[in-house]
C-alpha cells in the first residue's frame, strides 16, 4: 500500500478484512434472496412462459418497433450532441472572455441550466411548442427532447473545456501573447483546440449520458426505445420482456459507446506519451563536441 493511501486510512488488520468477508457474504446472500423471490413472482404471474418471449424471434417485431426506436434514439442523441458541443464552445468562449458583462451573462446561463433538471426543460419546450403551434406535432417531441438534452448538457461541457483550459501549462498562453496575439486569439486557437485533445475521454463519456437520457422523452410521447418498448409490450401483451429487451438494447449502446470512450483514452495516452519520447523541454540542447587539432599537442596555445 502506498504511503499516500496510508495517509488517507488505516490499513485494515486481519479482524477488519475478515468482518469486510463476512459482510460481504451476507449482502451477496440477501441480493441471491431478493432474486429468487423476484424469479418466483414472475414465474408466478405467467412471465417465463416461452410464449412470452417468442415474439422476439418475430421480425415485425423488430422492423416495426424495436430497430425504429433505436433510430429514433440515436437520431435524437446525434443532434444533441451536435448541437452541445456548438453552445458548449460558445458559452465557454464566453466564460474566459475579458468583457465583464459577457462573461457574468454566461456564467448566469451556465448555472442556470445546470440547476435546471433536463425533464423539465424537455416539458417546458414541449408544452410550449404545443400552444404556439409552430410544428407538426410529430415533431414537437424530438423538438423537446433535444432542446433538454443541448441545454443542461452545453452546459457540464462548457465547464469540462474551461476546466481543460484551466489545465494546460500557463507556458501556452505566454507563448501564444509574446507572437502577438490578442488573448481571445490565443484562447480560439490555442488552448481551447488543445483543451479538447486533453478532455476528449470525458467529452465522449458524456455523449454516453446524452443517449441515456433520451429515454426521458418518454414522458413527451417521443417515439425513442422505451416508448417503442411500451407500445411493443402491449401489442404482444409482453410488457415485461419488452421492458426487459430495450435495457438489453440500451446497455449495449452504451457498452459500445465506453469502449469507443476507452480507445479515445488510451490513444490519446499512447500519442502523449511518444510525444514526451520525442523531445523534453526539461533537458538541455545537446552541446557539440570539441574540436581537438591534429598534430598532437602542438597547435593551439602550445608551448
Amino acid at each position: 500500500m502506498s504511503d499516500t493511501t496510508r495517509v488517507l486510512f488505516d490499513a485494515p488488520g486481519p479482524k477488519a478484512r475478515m468482518r469486510y468477508r463476512i459482510m460481504a457474504v451476507i449482502g451477496a446472500l440477501v441480493i441471491l434472496g431478493l432474486l429468487y423471490v423476484v424469479y418466483g413472482r414472475l414465474e408466478e404471474k405467467g412471465q417465463l412462459t416461452a410464449a412470452r418471449w417468442d415474439w422476439i424471434l418475430d421480425g415485425s417485431a423488430w422492423t416495426n418497433y424495436l430497430l425504429p426506436g433505436i433510430w429514433d434514439t440515436l437520431r435524437a442523441a446525434a443532434i444533441s450532441i451536435v448541437l452541445s458541443m456548438v453552445l458548449a464552445l460558445v458559452l465557454a468562449m464566453a466564460r474566459m472572455s475579458d468583457v465583464a458583462p459577457l462573461r457574468w451573462l454566461a456564467s448566469v446561463v451556465v448555472e442556470f441550466f445546470r440547476a435546471v433538471p433536463v425533464l423539465i426543460m424537455m416539458l417546458f419546450m414541449f408544452w410550449f411548442l404545443v400552444h404556439r403551434g409552430w410544428f407538426p406535432d410529430s415533431l414537437n417531441p424530438m423538438i423537446g427532447v433535444v432542446f433538454g438534452l443541448t441545454m443542461y448538457n452545453s452546459a457540464v461541457l462548457c465547464e469540462v473545456i474551461r476546466n481543460g483550459v484551466a489545465s494546460l501549462p500557463a507556458g501556452q498562453r505566454e507563448a501564444g501573447l509574446s507572437i502577438g496575439l490578442s488573448p481571445a486569439q490565443v484562447r480560439r486557437t490555442i488552448l481551447i483546440p488543445q483543451s479538447l485533445t486533453a478532455m476528449l475521454p470525458t467529452l465522449v463519456s458524456q455523449i454516453i449520458v446524452i443517449t441515456k437520457d433520451t429515454a426521458l422523452g418518454y414522458l413527451i410521447l417521443y417515439p425513442e426505445l422505451v416508448t417503442r418498448a411500451r407500445q411493443l409490450g402491449s401489442a404482444e401483451s409482453a410488457t415485461l420482456p419488452a421492458y426487459v429487451v430495450a435495457a438489453v438494447l440500451f446497455i449495449l449502446i452504451n457498452y459500445t459507446l465506453s469502449k469507443i470512450a476507452e480507445a479515445v483514452e488510451n490513444r490519446q495516452r499512447r500519442r502523449n506519451r511518444s510525444a514526451g519520447k520525442v523531445g523534453d523541454a526539461n533537458e538541455p540542447p545537446p552541446v557539440a563536441p570539441a574540436i581537438v587539432p591534429s598534430g598532437g599537442g602542438h597547435g593551439g596555445f602550445g608551448g
